[in-house]
């Protein structure tokens, strides 16, 4: 996986500027464990932690390319590229010769050979800088669904970039400040594709490239989501979706060191860990490992919600036993999840405040676990985005409402109540930011001749989910995981499943009459019945009334000192919200008030301690 940082300057020679880069690479460390090393040529530098999954010894970076003495162009690479072997077979039959066994050197060999076309080539997760010193020029890649972070910073002479942005603002030429666009985005859950929400930072796009010259800085597209017609039939199709599953989850267990699958016992999770099981009995007879997470007491404290239907933990062991797993549970506390430093550790992970709260910081703990016994674990985000297996996707009126889907749940568990009773909503003008953002949004989506109105509609909100709300998920599950070192792998996320499936019609994802219908019927003969058969259950959060209890002490805390969020929000408003009675705010989740308490305490700790400025424009 690793973390990449650099910096290009045609005004300097940076060979004489080294402390700057050393303190942005310094910043990746947790991304990378295993090694760091920077290049300098010139106009460019460029460094690199990494995290050894493949080629232990011989895929070091920054990697140069060498042809007849000369360094024709130098990578620094994080991500997996899962077809590196046929490419490597392909160029060598084009002359070229290698020296590791690393999917680093065949990225880099394949822009030399087919320019900057080659990014069509790959199929992966992945987020790479290459300098050319031929034409003095810098690429930026990033893979198609946005699974590895990229961000940079133009600056008079050039750019600088990183995996995160505390890679950027270590770099004394860039401050962290946060303007109201930023904080729109923190709190408008809109993830607008290329909004970094630091002032001054971009992301790279999913499926993007950022070209820097001497004339300025490019950006370009090699993919973007295509409607096209769909032709198969419904037993092709699920025997299609089920071939690539296969082949997408067989080529993500080539790995170097221990892996493992993460397990929740829904039908996601299950079917990555059934398809993983198979392949590993293939190679090497191994049992899957695989790891889940849950709460002390919960299964007893759980009550069913418009949210959660039901806990993990029996369906969980129903797949265990189902497929001859070898698994453990990681098992949290209120102790775990309010730790100053567990929450510190989140939030510099993300760099930002969080947006699903205890989700965060369980996730940091489940993966700070599985790191201790695994270095690469498989996940089955990005299938609910896919298959259509959120609620909202099947809400008559979410799906007729003019925003994003995903903001009547919002509405529905409290969270835009919060804000309002805050005065953020109308303080950031939220309603009009939302509705902005979501016209852009539609604006971009591709159109499909003769399609009836109520297919169009579910390909837009489908469309949504795929280069919005899936970012999101991704960029969280990147930066918890990096935190500590583990890479996470994501099946779902192949451009291959997912070009299919985006364009397979709403009525066939839907065929059997409930959610993610394709997906079930691709891999129900590999899964136990209960799970076949479990209703859509997103990601656990703590139901412990104590752990609400201990977040109203700590906004009562903040309300009653001199907290720079006070200058963003109504006192008032803010006292009211923590005199509703206690259980108010038991449910958790992206959308709900106790998510908006637990932002706000993060703002605080984000000004305070990250320093990061509120910047003008801000009331």
């Amino acid at each position: 996986m690793c973390g990449i940082a650099g910096w290009v300057s045609y005004g300097r020679d940076l060979t004489r500027h080294s402390e700057e880069l050393e303190a942005m690479v310094a910043t990746m460390a947790c991304r990378g464990p295993d090694a760091g090393g920077v290049w300098r040529g010139g106009h460019a530098a460029l460094g690199h932690r990494r995290l050894a999954v493949i080629d232990l010894e011989g895929g070091r970076q920054p990697m140069v390319a060498e042809d007849g003495g000369q360094v024709p162009a130098v990578i620094s690479y994080s991500g997996e590229v899962y077809n590196f072997r046929e490419l490597r077979d392909e160029l060598r039959s084009r002359g070229h010769a290698f020296r590791t066994a690393s999917d680093t050197e065949v990225v880099l060999r394949a822009y030399l050979e087919w320019g900057e076309g080659f990014a069509a080539r790959l199929n992966g997760m992945f987020a790479f800088a290459i300098w050319d010193t031929r034409t003095q020029e810098l690429l930026l890649v990033r893979d198609r669904l946005g699974v590895k972070p990229l961000f940079y910073h133009v600056t008079e002479d050039g750019v600088l970039f990183g995996s995160e942005h505390k890679a950027i603002t270590a770099h004394p030429a860039v401050e962290a400040a946060v303007d109201a666009d930023g904080l729109r985005e923190v709190f408008g859950l809109t993830m607008t594709p290329g909004h970094a929400v630091l002032r001054g930072l971009r992301e790279v796009l999913p499926g993007g490239i950022v070209r820097v010259s001497r004339d300025g800085v490019r950006r370009s597209r090699y993919w973007r989501l295509e409607s096209r017609r769909h032709t198969d039939d419904l037993a092709t199709t699920v025997r299609t979706v089920r071939e690539i599953l296969e082949d997408t989850v067989r080529r993500q267990l080539i790995s170097d060191v221990p892996l493992c699958s993460l397990l929740s016992g829904g039908l996601d999770s299950s079917a990555v860990t059934a398809l993983a099981a198979r392949g590993l009995a293939e190679e090497t007879g191994e049992k899957v490992r695989t790891f889940s997470v849950d709460f002390v007491g919960h299964s007893e404290r759980f009550r069913p919600n418009a949210v959660w239907e039901s806990p993990d933990a029996p369906f969980v062991a129903d797949a265990v036993r189902h497929i001859g797993a070898d698994h453990e549970d990681i098992v949290l506390d209120n102790a775990d999840l309010l730790s100053p430093d567990v929450r510190g550790a989140v939030r510099r992970a993300l760099d930002l405040p969080t947006v699903t709260g205890d989700m965060e910081y369980s996730l940091y703990l489940l993966f700070k676990a599985i790191r201790s016994r695994s270095t690469v674990a498989l996940s089955g985000e990005s299938a609910d985005e896919l298959f259509g297996g959120y609620s909202h996707f099947h809400d008559p009126e979410a799906v007729r409402s003019a925003t994003f889907p995903w903001h009547l749940p919002y509405r529905r568990a409290g969270g835009q109540d919060a804000l309002r009773a805050v005065g953020l909503w109308d303080g950031l003008e939220l309603g009009d930011y939302i509705d902005q953002r979501y016209k852009e949004a539609i604006a971009e989506i591709p159109d499909l001749d003769g399609e009836s109105p109520e297919e169009a509609r579910m390909r837009e909100i489908s469309y949504l989910h795929l280069t919005r709300f899936v970012t999101f998920l991704l960029d969280r599950k990147d930066r918890i995981s990096m935190a500590v070192g583990l890479e996470v792998r994501v099946p779902f996320c192949d451009h291959r499943l997912v070009e299919y499936v985006f364009n397979a019609p709403w009525a066939m994802k839907t065929f059997d009459g409930r959610e993610k219908s394709l997906l079930r019927a691709a891999t129900e003969d590999l899964l136990p019945r209960s799970i076949v058969e479990r209703k859509k259950s997103p990601y656990p959060s703590t139901q412990d009334l104590n752990y609400e209890i201990a977040l109203r002490e700590r906004v009562a805390a903040l309300a009653g000192g001199d907290s720079p969020v006070l200058d963003l929000v109504d006192r008032r408003g803010l006292r009211g919200l923590l005199d509703r009675p206690p259980g108010t705010f038991s449910i958790g989740g992206p959308y709900s008030a106790r998510a908006v308490l637990e932002r706000l305490i993060d703002l605080d700790q984000w000004v305070r301690e990250d320093g990061v400025r509120l910047a003008g424009g801000i009331r």
